[in-house]
């Protein structure tokens, strides 16, 4: 087993991504902001995967604070998606909170990394 799968906020990336992906699929979004929110949420697990490879906590870091930015990148897609009534408060909601936590939970990393 490699070192990101014992992770929570892994756990929780893969399953905010698989979860994006499949509302992606069902739902009317731009084909640009599609792309985009799936590169982003993407990201978001494979910043986690290769930062934990890395051997210094400088690095280590460094892709924790990549992550954590693409979790807002992601936020604020939906943000928008939601402005545009793309998306019913209740999904933008579930998916804000989700966000929210895999952001405090990358933060907590990046402080143990400093």
């Amino acid at each position: 087993m490699f070192d990101f799968e014992k992770l929570e906020v892994y756990k929780k990336a893969k399953n905010i991504n698989v979860e994006i992906s499949e509302f992606l699929k069902s739902a009317n979004v731009d084909i640009f902001l599609n792309n985009q929110l799936k590169r982003a949420s993407l990201s978001i697990l494979l910043n986690i995967a290769e930062g934990s490879g890395r051997s210094t906590k400088r690095d280590k870091r460094n892709f924790f604070v990549i992550a954590r930015g693409s979790v807002f990148e992601c936020t604020s897609i939906f943000d928008l998606l939601f402005t545009e009534k793309e998306i019913e408060i209740e999904k933008f909601n579930y998916f804000y909170n989700q966000l929210e936590e895999i952001s405090k939970m990358l933060y907590g990393l990046i402080k143990t990394h400093e």
